[in-house]
């Protein structure tokens, strides 16, 4: 079997880069070991994860903001194997939804595990344990990331689990305790609690959701623990006991010092994620590794092998499934001889909490580290006349322009819908806009994005409802 580009993994990366190359006019073959397509993002992350988290929502809004609406419907009973067969339901039809895509547009899905087998080929073992190869003039690795594990504790996905194990518990735990306060910790211990569970989130930095702005980050903290959830801040877990009932979960002072012992029903581990490399046969492909085992690539995806590309959580940048699929696009046209471009600057990244919290460009941190001058305009969602209207008043949007050129440097948001709210943002970045082309757009009112228009006044001059 011949192809001009074989894609080995079929996640949101690997089936963009393949529906993209397709459109293109290339003959493509997908290389995928699960018996769906999709891979971590449709199967067992962004997509399962989200329906829990809209459908643990509306359970803590029925329960809890109804009343105010004049709705009476009475203490909400939980239907916990409904909420999953709906998950499940959400999972089919995504999954199935990019297998009628390759169908659409005739590219050919290769059952089994894939190996680079040298230059423009691909080895792949099928579950059966049948082999057969693929040439291809490119090869691309889109194999996607898996969990970090905790060096000293067993994941068995029953009572330590991984976010997969979390996305699919049978009842409620009493106790749920999370190790890692990231996105996927705080996502994942924020549907458990909104459905029962007593969560404790175990940090081993001295705050929560590293990596973005600190202001966002201390006010979310606040909110959450609002909500129920406690946190241990710079403390690091050195054991999981599972001999017992319950699980002895061993903690101390990141900086060391005394520990003590925490019980609960389930652990979550979730400290992060590291690339999927194993058996791919990169090593003997004579592919070269950065040192943080990513695959190393150049400013077009590829390789120190020449036609073997990569792209997503297996290169550098950050892990998520948007990067992925501008990449996955860039990638296809590279190949097909255009010159594919994904802007890193304007990459957005959200957290599905509630409320939600998302962000794109420079931190003010970020922009004080490097020297640059710059004007913050804020403006928070209790002065908003929509969001008092739908009782979603916590939180704010931050943004922040260059003192001199007025061009918009970042965005940060933390409130309702703000993973909606941060794509006007990262279009007026797109075009280099200022903070004055956003606060002289006209918004529609009473809506949400009043606030967006607001904090763009706000650091270009002055808001006006504030």
């Amino acid at each position: 079997m011949s192809y001009d580009l074989a894609i080995i993994g079929s996640g949101p990366g690997g089936y963009v880069c393949a529906v993209r190359a397709a459109q293109l006019g290339l003959k493509v073959a997908v290389v995928e070991k699960d018996g769906t397509l999709g891979g971590t993002c449709l199967n067992v992350g962004c997509i399962p994860s989200k329906a829990l988290l809209h459908a643990s929502e509306m359970f803590q809004k029925a329960g809890h903001d109804f009343a105010t609406f004049g709705i009476k419907v009475g203490t909400p009973e939980l239907d916990l194997p409904a909420m999953m067969a709906h998950k499940s339901s959400v999972v089919e039809s995504n999954t199935s939804g990019v297998e009628y895509l390759f169908k659409k547009n005739k590219i050919d899905w290769i059952k089994g595990h894939g190996t680079v087998a040298g230059p423009g080929k691909v080895a792949v073992t099928g579950a059966d344990g049948e082999s057969q190869t693929v040439e291809a003039k490119a090869i691309v690795i889109a194999t996607g990331s898996e969990s970090t594990p905790l060096p000293g504790v067993t994941v068995d996905e029953k009572r330590v689990v991984s976010s997969t194990g979390a996305l699919a518990l049978d009842s409620v735990p009493k106790r749920l305790i999370v190790v890692g306060a990231g996105v996927i910790g705080l996502e994942l211990g924020s549907v458990w609690r909104r459905l029962g569970s007593e969560v404790t989130v175990v940090e081993y930095l001295d705050r929560v959701l590293p990596g973005l702005d600190g202001e966002v980050a201390k006010q979310s903290q606040r909110i959450f623990t609002k909500q129920g959830i406690a946190f241990k801040l710079a403390r690091k877990v050195t054991s999981v006991d599972d001999s017992g009932d319950t699980l002895k979960v061993t903690i101390e002072p990141a900086a060391g010092g005394d520990s003590e012992t925490l019980e609960s029903d389930i652990v979550l581990v979730s400290i992060g994620r590291r690339p999927f490399t194993e058996g791919l046969g990169l090593e003997e492909a004579g592919v070269t590794m950065d040192e943080r085992g990513r695959v190393a690539i150049d400013d077009h995806f590829q390789t120190n092998v020449p036609g073997i590309y990569a792209l997503g959580d297996v290169v550098r940048g950050p892990m998520l499934a948007h990067k992925a699929e501008d990449e996955g696009v860039a990638v296809a046209e590279i190949v097909a001889g255009q010159a594919g471009h994904v802007n890193y600057g304007v990459i957005p990244n959200v957290v599905y909490t509630h409320p939600e919290i998302a962000s794109v460009g420079k931190t003010e941190e970020e922009l004080k580290d490097t020297g640059v001058e710059y004007r913050a305009g804020k403006f928070p969602f209790s002065a908003n006349a929509r969001a008092r209207a739908m009782l979603e008043k916590d939180g704010f949007v931050k943004v922040l322009a260059d003192a001199k050129t007025d061009k918009v440097l970042g965005v940060h948001i933390i409130g309702p819908f703000a993973g909606e709210l941060i794509a006007e943002a990262a279009v007026l970045m797109e075009f280099a806009g200022a903070a004055e082309d956003l606060a002289r757009t006209c918004h529609a009112h009473p809506t949400l994005s009043e606030a967006v228009k607001e904090a763009a006044l706000a650091a270009w001059f002055k808001p006006i409802h504030i």
